[in-house]
This record gives C-alpha cells, sequence and structure tokens, in this order.
C-alpha cells in the first residue's frame, strides 16, 4: 500500500516538475522569439510601427527607425508620422540652422534625415504617447513670421483634413526660433495648448487675440536674460487669463558613457575615449560639469589632432547637441518630453 502511495507521489511530483521545465523552456522561447521580431519589426518604416511598440526601454527604442513621411510643397518640406489610434496631433517647430530633418533617422526614403538625438527622442516619446508628429522647415535659416506663417498655417490645416484628424486636440511645441514662431501662429491657429522651449514667446502685441492656449514654458534659467522675459510673460498671460507653467532645465554632468547612451549607434569605446580627452584638456571640471557652452569649446579641433574623429564626423552635430544639452544654456532637449506631452494632454478640454 505504502509503495502505491510513494509511487504515485512520485509521479505526481515529477509530473509537476515536467510541467514547469516545460512551461519555462516556452517562455524562454516565447522570448527569444519577441526580442527577435521586435529587431525585426524596428527596422520597418515609422508607418508600420505600433504605439506599444515605441514604449520600450532606451535600448531597445534606440533600436527603432524613424522613417517619416515626406512631401515637398510651396517651396518647403514636411515630414510627418501618424500612429496607430492617435489621441492628439503636434506641430513641432525647430530651431535656427536647423531643419524637419533632424527629427528623423537617415534612410533610403530620406537620405538628407539626420536623426539628432534630442530631436528623434522628442518624436519617439510623442508616437509612443499616440501623437501624430509633424514637423516642417522654416523658409529660412531661422523661422520668419512675414515668410513662414501663411504657408506653415496652410500645410498643418491641409495635413490635418487629408488625414481626418479634424476631431484630435492639436498642440505645438517650438524651440528658439520655433518658439517665437509658435507664439504667434497660436495667435490664429487653434492649439489646444502649446509648448515653448528656451523662448520666451512674442506677446503683448494688440493683435493678440482674446482666448489664447495654455502656454508652459521649457527653460534653461542659466541663461539670465531669457528667464527674466520669460518671468515677465508669463505675468502678462497671467493677466490676460491665460494658464502658464514653466519647466526650469539645469546643467548636468558628463559621464564617461553619457554620449554613447543618449546618441542611438555610438559606441562606448569612442564615448570614454572623448570623455578622458575633455578630462585632460580641462573642458570639464573635476566634477564632469562642462567649463564652458559646446559650441565655444574647442573641442572639435581638439579630438582631430588625437584622430578620434577619423571615420566620425557624421557624429560631430550629435555630439555638439548632448554638450550643449550638458551644459545647460541654450539647446532642444529631451529630458523634459513626458513632462511637456502630460501638459499638452491635460489641456485638451
Amino acid at each position: 500500500m505504502w509503495n502505491r502511495v510513494h509511487e504515485a507521489t512520485y509521479r505526481s511530483r515529477s509530473n509537476r516538475e515536467f510541467r514547469s521545465i516545460f512551461l519555462a523552456i516556452v517562455a524562454s522561447i516565447s522570448v527569444i522569439c519577441m526580442l527577435y521580431f521586435h529587431v525585426i519589426e524596428s527596422t520597418k518604416p515609422s508607418s508600420q510601427i505600433a504605439s506599444h511598440e515605441l514604449t520600450q526601454p532606451q535600448t531597445l527604442a534606440s533600436a527603432i527607425h524613424l522613417v517619416p513621411s515626406v512631401e515637398f510643397t510651396n517651396g518647403t518640406v514636411a515630414m510627418w508620422r501618424i500612429p496607430d489610434s492617435p489621441k492628439a496631433a503636434v506641430f513641432v517647430a525647430h530651431g535656427c540652422n536647423c531643419r524637419a530633418a533632424n527629427f528623423w533617422d537617415k534612410s533610403p526614403s530620406c537620405p538628407d534625415c539626420v536623426g539628432l538625438p534630442e530631436d528623434r527622442a522628442i518624436v519617439l516619446r510623442a508616437l509612443s504617447r499616440r501623437f501624430a508628429v509633424l514637423t516642417i522647415s522654416s523658409a529660412g535659416k531661422c523661422w520668419s513670421v512675414r515668410k513662414d506663417f501663411r504657408n506653415v498655417k496652410w500645410i498643418i490645416e491641409r495635413w490635418v483634413a487629408k488625414y481626418k484628424l479634424e476631431k484630435l486636440p492639436l498642440t505645438a511645441l517650438g524651440a528658439s526660433s520655433g518658439g517665437y514662431f509658435v507664439s504667434a501662429l497660436a495667435a490664429e491657429v487653434r492649439f489646444s495648448s502649446i509648448a515653448l522651449m528656451i523662448a520666451e514667446g512674442v506677446f503683448g502685441s494688440t493683435d493678440m487675440p482674446v482666448v489664447y492656449p495654455p502656454t508652459l514654458f521649457v527653460h534653461m534659467p542659466k541663461d539670465l536674460r531669457r528667464a527674466k522675459l520669460i518671468e515677465m510673460n508669463m505675468e502678462l498671460l497671467r493677466k490676460k487669463g491665460v494658464r502658464v507653467k514653466e519647466i526650469r532645465c539645469l546643467e548636468s554632468p558628463l559621464t564617461p558613457t553619457l554620449l554613447s547612451e543618449r546618441i542611438p549607434g555610438l559606441n562606448e569605446e569612442f564615448s570614454v575615449e572623448l570623455y578622458e580627452l575633455f578630462r585632460e584638456k580641462g573642458f570639464v571640471d573635476e566634477k564632469g560639469f562642462m567649463r564652458k557652452d559646446g559650441r565655444v569649446t574647442r573641442w572639435k579641433q581638439a579630438a582631430e589632432e588625437r584622430g578620434l574623429l577619423s571615420g566620425k564626423y557624421e557624429w560631430v552635430d550629435h555630439i555638439q547637441e548632448e554638450l550643449n544639452l550638458a551644459y545647460g544654456y541654450h539647446e532642444m532637449t529631451s529630458l523634459q518630453a513626458d513632462d511637456i506631452l502630460e501638459w499638452f494632454e491635460v489641456n485638451m478640454d
């Protein structure tokens, strides 16, 4: 009797162990397949990337190839992506000496695209939160209300109508010159809310409408003059009954691997070597903070003399953007992208 019970117990335990091992193997295979197909899917154009694929950790998100739809119209270029079941739309205006191509990855269909790290990260976060994203290039080096206003207004309205986005909240984000432009554009385009990055905007005009969209200022207080102007404009908007808020972006230290962590495709060895060069040349202090703005730091000359830029000139603008951001004076930043998108979301009424 005892032997039969013992045998039955042993068989039951063996069956449980077998099932556990079997399930573990199936789970492992599933994970491997998921990772494999994620890599395959990440090479598809953005129109084929579902929203949930864009919420992956930074290491996986960097592998996603952001390929835009491109249209040349009225002497300029518009680039965009629309995620599955979009809940809102955002027009993103670049700064001076930049263009729409900065926000998207280089590809056969967009050979002029650049994919600057902060720019593309903003687009990536917006798509992951189901925002349709539209970027347009200015007619000149910087945005001009006289040259760009009517054309951009027409492109936005045409894009919204063509892709049946009329019922969705329309928002706008502008950086530097793009921030001034968006603040002016908001006087005629019905945005549910706007965000002005490193820009105080243009207000106080008699043409300013009675109803103006909620306005978020994302700025770097190290720029004392602009910080003061933003403070004045926030008070002006409050007096007009406009909802306003600010986000202050502070400087941050470089680390040996920061560049490889922030710039997709840049290898860690190069990041470490460049960091060591910065320490040797005194471009950073003992805590890793930039002593000067990246634009006036002679890092490119030092890197060329050391032979570090050989075969890596395609990364110069990407590195420059991250150095400017680390100094925290005047640069596009994606570090507050979620805060900006949350501002858009809470003002969708």
